[in-house]
């Protein structure tokens, strides 16, 4: 599945690598693109959000109100979903979506003369015995990383052959090389700029996402249900110690993916946490456009 994902994005990729002749600038366009081609599920996600904050509150109250009877509840919470036309478990679709990109989108990067310049197997394998014979550095994890920093050298043993040429990527981005990786490369502080940019933004989506829950919230305070308020039933749920078991989840969620992505981008190389920055970038300007928009429809 992450490579067939890979090698579909490898061409997209590719495509507007030719344009642009640059790397960098063709990692953004083609974040801007994917983003593009998934609008629709970020505004029926964005919808769900906005269904799901305000099912909340009659959510706490079947919760209290069947606390003792297990069953009773299950029913009541089915009979609710039903009738909103919602299903429990609506929003898992995007985070597989946004797993599935993740790890297709780091096959991509990790190893582009497969996936975006199509170089056969055979060949790639060809290269990297040549670096090795010549005692050149060869990593276990990024090869095709390292055969397109020697791409001068294999140039010269191969002059006939055509795959070779398609080593000649430009990795130079704004003065970056996003063919670095952080951990291999520790001495130099140019290759924690993006990584650093990204965790930041990946705060800020934090902070953004925890400020509109928290707005939700405050809205849903005034909803009376069963003659119980918004207000009334937290104070009364507060007493119990009965913790919101789908907001624990919910933040959990929000720390997860930043984190495991924030690991990876100190590991990979720099093309890819370009495009995690460029992509919360947008992510960010998404949500505050879609949450302006969807409240004023």
């Amino acid at each position: 599945m992450f490579e067939f994902l890979a090698s579909t994005f490898g061409y997209l990729l590719q495509f507007l690598y030719n344009l642009v002749n640059n790397y960098g600038i063709a990692i953004i366009l083609f974040t801007i693109t994917i983003k593009i081609i998934l609008l629709p599920l970020s505004i029926k996600q964005q919808k769900t959000m906005k269904k799901s904050a305000k099912m909340q509150e009659k959510i706490k109250v079947i919760q209290f109100k069947y606390k003792n009877d297990q069953e009773k509840m299950n029913q009541e919470m089915m009979n609710l979903y039903k009738s909103e036309n919602m299903s429990p478990i609506s929003g898992c679709l995007t985070t597989i979506i946004q797993m599935l990109l993740l790890l297709s989108i780091f096959y991509l990067v990790r190893t582009p003369l497969t996936y975006m310049q199509k170089i056969p197997q055979e060949n790639i394998n060809t290269y990297i015995g040549q670096l090795k014979e010549g005692e050149k550095t060869v990593s276990n994890v990024y090869p095709e990383i390292d055969l397109i920093r020697e791409y001068n050298y294999l140039k010269e043993l191969n002059p006939e052959d055509e795959n070779v040429d398609k080593l000649n990527l430009q990795m130079n981005f704004l003065g970056l090389d996003l063919s670095k990786i952080p951990q291999q490369n520790m001495s130099d502080y140019t290759v924690y700029i993006i990584p650093v940019l990204y965790i930041l933004s990946s705060f800020v989506s934090i902070r953004l996402t925890t400020s509109m829950q928290t707005k939700k919230k405050v809205e849903n305070k005034d909803i009376t249900i069963d003659g119980k308020t918004g207000e009334k039933l937290e104070l009364e749920e507060s007493k119990n110690n009965e913790p919101d078991s789908m907001a624990q989840t919910n933040k959990i969620m929000s720390w997860m993916m930043p984190i495991l992505s924030i690991s990876i981008a100190f590991v990979a190389p720099l093309g890819l946490a370009l495009y995690w920055l460029i992509n919360n970038v947008l992510m960010i300007i998404e949500r505050l456009v879609l949450d302006k928009v969807l409240k004023e429809s």
